[in-house]
């Protein structure tokens, strides 16, 4: 009795052992990591759609070329956190799902750049102090999105790397019904990236290379006539 007792217990450890080889709890794990990795991203983008509201009071005295590139931003920004485009953990082996939502916020951070960019034209905007926090916030919000796509991407390779290799492959495929899931790429250079802009309202009115020298000249030109 005390025998067949230990053999089943033996024969149950290593049941157990060999389901744990094959991937019965790795696979799980890597793929909550994995969604928990995304969530911070949407919660990153997202972070920066919530600060584009405080652009648009900064910058509604500027030019009517500025007023129009933040209709862009505004229009970008409503179609980047359109509901149908969002993604939960589930749509993560969906690339054509995960291809719509990087050309929305890809476009939302290009628009956002080019404002940006523009409001270099302007001293008087740039010195306001509500602008410079705007700054702070925004190039503070484009590393927290640049760190959350990195985690992301990482734990998308350990997942499909788990779910590709023998034993795990076994549980991934007839247990879990695993599917690899698709990294986030990076975009276009510049359009996730917040410029740097250079605050000091002195530079917007420094002359131009060269002006004083055709002044001088000028007036050498003048005193000879």
């Amino acid at each position: 009795m005390k025998r067949a007792t230990a053999i089943r217990t033996a024969f149950a450890a290593a049941a157990a052992l060999a389901l744990s080889a094959c991937g019965i709890n790795s696979v799980p794990t890597a793929e909550e990591n994995a969604k928990a990795k995304w969530a911070d991203v949407e919660a990153a983008f997202q972070e920066r759609a919530n600060l584009i509201p405080n652009l648009e009071q900064i910058t509604m005295s500027s030019a009517e070329q500025e007023r129009q590139t933040l209709n862009e931003v505004i229009s970008a920004r409503a179609s980047a956190t359109r509901p149908e485009i969002q993604m939960d953990g589930d749509d993560l082996n969906n690339p054509e799902a995960m291809q719509q939502y990087q050309q929305a916020q890809n476009t939302l951070g290009g628009a956002l750049s080019r404002l940006l960019v523009s409001v270099e034209r302007y001293p008087e905007l740039r010195s306001q102090e509500n602008f410079g926090r705007f700054m702070t916030q925004i190039e503070g919000q484009e590393n927290r999105i640049r760190v959350a796509i990195r985690d992301y991407n990482e734990a998308v390779r350990q997942y499909n790397t788990t779910i590709r290799t023998f034993p795990d492959t076994i549980g991934a495929n007839i247990i879990h019904g695993a599917e690899p899931m698709v990294p986030y790429e990076a975009a276009t250079e510049g359009a996730e990236v917040a410029p740097e802009l250079d605050m000091r309202s002195d530079n917007a009115t420094a002359p131009a290379v060269g002006a004083n020298d055709n002044a001088t000249a000028d007036q050498r030109e003048a005193v000879a006539n």
